[in-house]
C-alpha cells in the first residue's frame, strides 16, 4: 500500500482518528453536504446488513486489501476489515473521519475520490456506499481502474427512502416531494435512478437482493431526517424549520410517542470487475 496521498493530507490508523486541526488539505471539487453535521451523520446513519460484505468478499479475487471510498465515518470500512486484512478508508472531509472509528487493519486517510494514494493494481475490492453520485466519474473511474487487480470487484450501492407504514411513508414521501423537494443537490437523482443512469465500465454481475433494516423510535427516525441535506439547505435558504410540523404529522400515526416502528430501505446495488 502506498504511504503517500496528497499533499497535506493527514493519515491516521485505527482504532480512532483524532479531532483535525490546521488542515491544509483541500479538493477544489469536493461537494461536501455532511461536514457540518457529522456528528449526527454518525449517529442517525442506518447501518449495512452483514450479508452485504460476506457476499462482496466472496466475489473478491482475494482477501488482501479493499478500498472503501467517501468512507465517512467509517460505517463501511468497520465491516470490511473482518473480512479482508488491510482496508484503505478514504474521504475527502476531515470533519468526518475525524468521527470516524475501526479496528487497527483499517487505514484512514483525508483524500478526494479522484486522488487515490494506493499503488497500481494491489487492491481486490473498492466499495461506495451511498456516496458514488458525489464523485467526478470521469476522474474516479480511472482511479479504480488503476488500483484494482485484474478480475478484482467494483461495488456501489444507495438507497433511497425507507418503508415503515403506508400511512407513515405517504407523510414522509409528501414531504420528501413537495417541501424539500426543492432543495435537493441536482446529484439526487442518480440515488432516484437506483445509479442506473450514471456510466459503469466493469462487467457487471448480478446481485442478489439487500435492504438495510432497523428499528427506531419517532425521535430517532425524527434524527435520521435531519442528516437530509435537502432539510440542511431548505433551513439555510428559507429562514425555517419544517421538521416540527413533519413531527406533528407522524405523531398522530406512529403511535405511542415511544413505540418503536421496522424501517427498510431497499439498497439498490451496482457490482462489476475490472476486465
Amino acid at each position: 500500500m502506498g504511504d503517500g496521498g496528497p499533499p497535506g493530507a493527514p493519515v491516521f490508523k485505527g482504532p480512532e482518528c483524532p479531532e483535525l486541526k490546521n488542515q491544509d488539505f483541500k479538493d477544489r471539487d469536493f461537494k461536501d453536504h455532511f461536514s457540518g453535521h457529522a456528528e449526527d451523520y454518525a449517529r442517525y446513519r442506518p447501518g449495512y446488513p452483514p450479508c452485504l460484505f460476506d457476499w462482496l468478499a466472496g466475489q473478491a479475487p482475494a482477501g488482501n486489501l479493499a478500498w472503501d471510498v467517501g468512507t465517512g465515518n467509517g460505517q463501511v470500512a468497520r465491516v470490511l476489515a473482518r473480512h479482508l486484512a488491510r482496508v484503505h478508508a478514504t474521504d475527502a472531509s476531515p470533519q468526518q473521519l475525524a468521527r470516524a472509528e475501526g479496528p487497527a487493519n483499517v487505514r484512514f486517510v483525508v483524500e478526494p475520490a479522484e486522488r487515490c494514494s494506493l499503488a497500481i493494481g494491489e487492491v481486490d475490492l473498492v466499495t461506495v456506499g451511498q456516496a458514488l453520485h458525489w464523485f467526478d466519474l470521469e476522474r474516479f473511474y480511472p482511479e479504480v481502474q488503476r488500483v484494482l487487480k485484474p478480475g478484482g470487484l467494483f461495488a456501489a450501492w444507495t438507497y433511497q427512502l425507507n418503508e415503515i407504514t403506508p400511512d407513515v411513508d405517504g407523510i414522509v414521501d409528501a414531504f420528501y416531494e413537495n417541501v424539500v423537494g426543492p432543495y435537493w443537490p441536482p446529484e439526487r437523482v442518480h440515488v432516484e435512478q437506483g445509479y442506473e443512469d450514471l456510466p459503469f465500465p466493469f462487467t457487471e454481475l448480478d446481485a442478489p437482493a439487500f435492504s438495510l433494516e432497523t428499528r427506531w423510535t419517532l425521535e430517532e427516525y425524527l434524527g435520521y431526517i435531519g442528516t437530509w441535506s435537502a432539510l440542511r439547505r431548505y433551513r439555510a435558504q428559507v429562514g425555517e424549520d419544517p421538521l416540527p410540523d413533519l413531527r406533528k404529522r407522524l405523531e398522530s400515526v406512529w403511535g405511542e410517542a415511544e413505540a418503536v416502528q421496522a424501517v427498510r430501505w431497499p439498497l439498490a446495488l451496482r457490482v462489476g470487475r475490472k476486465s
